[in-house]
C-alpha cells in the first residue's frame, strides 16, 4: 500500500551574498578614482615611446582576434560568444580613444577621428549589441527585493 508522501513547501532562496571577485572589482575600481587626480596633474603632456609601433600592432592584434573569436563563436552558436564581443567592443573603444589624444594636429588628427567614428566605434557598438542581445532579458526583480548585487563571481 502506498502512502502518500508529504514534502514541506521550498523555502524562499536567501539573496546570493557576491562574491570577493565581485567585491574586489569594486574595491579596485573605487581605488582609481583619487589615481586618476593623480595622474591628470603628474604625468608629462608629451613623451617619447620607444617601442610605439610594437604597442599599436599588439593593440590592432588584439582588436582582429576579439572580432575574429566574437564572428566565429556567434556563427557557431556558442555560448561564449558575448565575452568574445564584449572584449572586442573595450579593445575597439580603446583603440578609437587612443588613436584619437594621441593624433598629430591637422591631418593625422582627421584620420583618427574619421577611424573612431566610422570604424572603430561602430563596430565596438555592433560587438556590444550582440553580446547584450546573447544574454537575454535581465532577471526580473522581486518588488520587495533590497538592493543587492546578483549572481556570485568566483
Amino acid at each position: 500500500m502506498n502512502t502518500p508522501h508529504w514534502t514541506s513547501p521550498p523555502r524562499p532562496a536567501s539573496p546570493p551574498r557576491p562574491g570577493i571577485g565581485a567585491v574586489t572589482m569594486i574595491a579596485a575600481g573605487l581605488v582609481l578614482l583619487p589615481w586618476l587626480i593623480v595622474l591628470a596633474t603628474t604625468l608629462p603632456s608629451s613623451t617619447t615611446v620607444p617601442r610605439w609601433s610594437i604597442a599599436w600592432v599588439g593593440v590592432d592584434s588584439l582588436e582582429a582576434a576579439g572580432l575574429l573569436a566574437a564572428g566565429l563563436l556567434a556563427i557557431r552558436g556558442d555560448r561564449r560568444h558575448p565575452v568574445a564581443a564584449a572584449a572586442a567592443a573595450a579593445v575597439l573603444t580603446v583603440d578609437a580613444w587612443l588613436d584619437v589624444v594621441t593624433a598629430k594636429d591637422g591631418g593625422e588628427f582627421v584620420t583618427a577621428l574619421i577611424m573612431a567614428v566610422g570604424a572603430e566605434l561602430p563596430l565596438a557598438v555592433l560587438c556590444m549589441v550582440s553580446a547584450i542581445r546573447a544574454c537575454g532579458p535581465p532577471s526580473p526583480v522581486p518588488a520587495d527585493a533590497e538592493p543587492r548585487l546578483s549572481g556570485r563571481l568566483r
